[in-house]
């Protein structure tokens, strides 16, 4: 065992020398890490962006939205431990106090609502018709139903969309 192990040692070193005499000609350069990788060193401050809606109703859905997709969503709460929001605790945040402009998103955002799961008796797209389901009581009650934040997500943005539509 020894001597088959001195011989793949001999070997092994054979391969190498005749490797570097091969590729002797080939200039090479080492690359520093600096050279190859360049990142600042602490992020830049991005100033927001700027609200794709200009109606006031539309621009607090898509901020709560982003809220969300951000910070996280969470059902059985208005916020948890870790910062996350449901759908009503990202539409009073956005609100910022703003009693009147709360009011009117969480209208629409039922509206919406009532839009997308509303009325599940009528027809499907495939002419079939879906069972009836009871409405949707409360945009907490809505938040809650969904085990994660996909779909109220979802509502948000259909919500900004339908507000903007409005003009409020």
């Amino acid at each position: 065992m020894a001597a088959v192990d001195a011989a793949m040692t001999v070997r092994l070193e054979e391969a190498a020398v005749a490797h570097e005499v091969r590729t002797a000609h080939i200039r090479t350069e080492q690359a520093g890490l600096a050279d190859a990788l360049t990142v600042p060193l602490a992020p830049e401050w991005q100033p927001p962006a700027p609200p794709a809606y200009p109606t006031p109703v539309a621009a607090l859905l898509e901020r709560a939205h982003r809220r969300i997709a951000v910070g996280g969503w969470c059902a059985g709460a208005l916020t948890d431990g870790r910062g996350a929001v449901c759908l009503l605790g990202a539409v009073r945040e956005a609100a910022g106090g703003d009693r009147g402009l709360e009011a009117g998103a969480v209208r629409v955002l039922m509206d919406a609502i009532e839009r997308r799961f509303g009325d599940r008796g009528a027809p499907g797209p495939s002419g079939r018709s879906v069972p009836s389901v009871p409405p949707v009581p409360s945009v907490p009650s809505f938040n809650d139903a969904w085990g994660t934040g996909r779909v109220p997500l979802r509502i948000l943005h259909e919500a900004a969309v339908l507000a903007d539509a409005r003009g409020v």
